[in-house]
């Protein structure tokens, strides 16, 4: 299926993004796509150098007559949320992912696509072998980990860049040109339970949540999609004083939208019928609230094998009521962005197993105040349960700079090929450019790409004709770069 890929225009950028899609490479276990990236620099006889971090720098000389161009850095970075159906059969650390055309649109089968960054790094992929393509001085920096923790531009050291403008081409509206984006710090709660015994005269139910869109929980967070932690935790709120938790199984990684979950119940038998009736008037309400944005949500209340061991009741209790009080979705907008999110959560991962509860969240924001004011919020609720909170991969915002040179070119450039403003704005993602600009403050950064939808999801998918467009753009770009 991946060679009907190589087929499609321009053909230099999806053949590197199928040997690229060939690769295992999901966050934080690099270690193949990285030795992919080295020998291609080093097989093309650039300068080509590996970090103390892991991140891939390689440095092509300017085109002849360009060398008088400012030096400009091209940055993507690596890695790839992985993301599966749960009924698709799927290794992300060794298998590369299968791709196929449908319509203008590339997909992947049953996982994400990876076009979160991998347009990006083909794109640079590309430049940097073609013989033909004219460019200013470039170094092209291939990051780690950005999904997971932006270890890769937290550890890239400042004097190692020479380059005077940034190109982050990790955006996912063709039309827009990003100037800002928000900071983020992971918010983790974990609290130890003894276990009670699940007496004889229980039975069990176990609860499930799927059929979600799921999505990136910071461009997404906005569009009102159904988060599955919340909602089953919604229908156990609607039986809260009749059952026990046994376990609860939800979500995945902190910065997609969890689109399942699972929870096993347990109560007394003669509960049976109240519990199933409550449960299921509640899937009604939820239902018909999310029916717009989630026509295939799927919920399931069935019975199950009695476990053998459960929650206290007051902890049960507790634990429901906490994740209920928890904030998600959209905390604040922005006062001074008309349609910008400032500040919010993402609920993404709620885990109680084996004597031990996990909840995982994403608070993000544009301004530093109200990012540590909501994480602030969330710690207080979790340690009104004894829970232990911990801060961490805490990172910036990047600050806009409506006034700097390469946006004034890419501005000018977009209306001379489409006859319209393109869309100059900050975005609620977590884009690099705020951590590297922490060593690079002198550094002009932009952010642009084609139209990818449904991204750390797998109903992620990039549009044909859209990468064509922003391939040309490119091109134009780097024949335009101004004069040192």
């Amino acid at each position: 299926m991946n060679e009907a890929i190589r087929n499609i225009e321009p053909k230099e950028l999806w053949n590197k993004f199928a040997d690229l899609n060939a690769v295992p490479r999901p966050s934080k276990k690099e270690e193949k796509v990285i030795d992919f990236m080295r020998n291609f620099g080093e097989n093309l006889g650039l300068k080509t150098l590996v970090d103390d971090i892991g991140n891939v720098i390689i440095t092509k000389p300017a085109s002849p007559g360009m060398e008088d161009r400012k030096a400009i850095v091209m940055q993507s970075h690596l890695d790839m949320v992985h993301q599966k159906n749960n009924d698709t059969d799927f290794d992300f650390d060794k298998q590369g992912i299968t791709m196929f055309v449908e319509g203008d649109w590339v997909k992947a089968n049953g996982t994400t696509l990876g076009a979160d960054n991998g347009i990006g790094v083909a794109t640079i992929m590309a430049i940097l072998e073609s013989k033909t393509i004219i460019h200013p001085p470039l170094e092209a920096l291939f990051t780690i980990d950005e999904e997971t923790g932006m270890t890769g531009a937290m550890g890239l050291k400042g004097g190692v860049l020479k380059g005077e403008i940034m190109l982050n081409l990790d955006t996912e509206e063709d039309n827009e040109i990003g100037v800002g984006c928000a900071g983020g710090i992971d918010v983790t709660c974990t609290l130890s339970y003894d276990e009670e015994k699940v007496p004889e005269e229980f039975s069990a139910f176990r609860i499930e949540v799927k059929g979600l869109n799921g999505g990136h929980s910071g461009m997404q967070i906005h569009e009102g999609l159904g988060n599955a932690n919340k909602i089953i935790n919604r229908l156990l709120y609607s039986v809260i004083n009749e059952i026990h938790l046994s376990e609860i199984d939800g979500g995945g990684l902190r910065n997609a939208i969890p689109r399942e979950s699972v929870a096993l119940i347990v109560s007394n038998c003669a509960n049976d019928r109240l519990i199933r009736a409550n449960i299921l008037e509640e899937v009604k309400n939820i239902k018909s609230e999310l029916k717009t944005t989630e026509p295939n949500l799927d919920i399931t209340i069935g019975s199950a094998d009695c476990p053998n061991t459960m929650l206290g009741k007051d902890l049960s209790i507790n634990l429901i009521k906490a994740i209920y009080a928890t904030h998600n979705g959209v905390f604040r907008m922005s006062p001074d962005i008309i349609g910008l999110v400032e500040t919010s959560n993402n609920v993404a991962r709620v885990s109680v197993k084996d004597k031990v509860i996990k909840i995982l969240c994403l608070t993000r924001s544009s301004v530093e105040s109200s990012k540590m004011d909501l994480a602030n919020k969330l710690k207080a609720t979790f340690e009104l349960i004894g829970g232990d909170v911990e801060f961490s991969g805490n990172y910036p915002g990047w600050t806009p700079n409506m006034e700097s040179s390469i946006l004034k070119v890419m501005r000018s450039l977009y209306i001379k090929l489409h006859s319209e403003e393109p869309h100059v704005a900050a975005c609620h993602a977590g884009l690099e450019c705020g951590i590297l600009g922490t060593n690079y403050p002198n550094m002009e950064m932009i952010s642009f790409g084609p139209n990818i939808k449904g991204a750390h999801s797998p109903d992620e998918r990039a549009q044909i004709s859209s990468v064509e467009k922003y391939w040309k753009f490119v091109l134009e770009i780097l024949k335009t770069i101004p004069k040192s």
